[in-house]
């Protein structure tokens, strides 16, 4: 008897994949109670500040580079410069797009964490002094 981190029984296991092979199929809902349903968002709701990706919200630049490179870059690859970064991101086959972007910061620069460099990257937090 196999002895896993299961927490059904093979019995339920099977049930719950019979419930929903329904839904599976068609791609909708198939209860006839509305209730178990999951309510839409309603166009009067308010907006949830830096909540979920919506179809009428997509990610904002720095939020996509930052995934882009948090999914390539460890910790231990900071704090380090353009230059180290650059073959970070090519030994874990970024886009050539971002490693050049990278290639193109001031060599003398040093960055500390992912957001550090993906400000540096789409110009985010550049506010002067005077601006507010």
């Amino acid at each position: 008897m196999q002895r896993g981190s299961d927490r059904l029984s093979v019995r339920r296991d099977d049930e719950m994949k019979h419930e929903l092979q329904g839904l599976l199929k068609s791609g909708h809902p198939t209860r006839t109670e509305e209730w178990h349903d999951p309510e839409p968002t309603a166009e009067d709701d308010p907006e949830v500040a830096h909540g979920p990706v919506t179809p009428s919200r997509g990610p904002t630049p720095l939020e996509t580079v930052r995934l882009d490179l948090a999914r390539i870059l460890t910790r231990g690859t900071f704090p380090a410069g353009p230059r180290e970064l650059a073959r970070a991101l090519r030994r874990g086959n970024a886009p050539d797009s971002l490693v050049e972007q990278v290639e193109e910061l001031p060599q003398s620069a040093r960055y500390g964490t992912v957001q550090e460099l993906a400000e540096a990257l789409t110009g985010a937090g550049e506010a002067g002094p005077g601006d507010a």
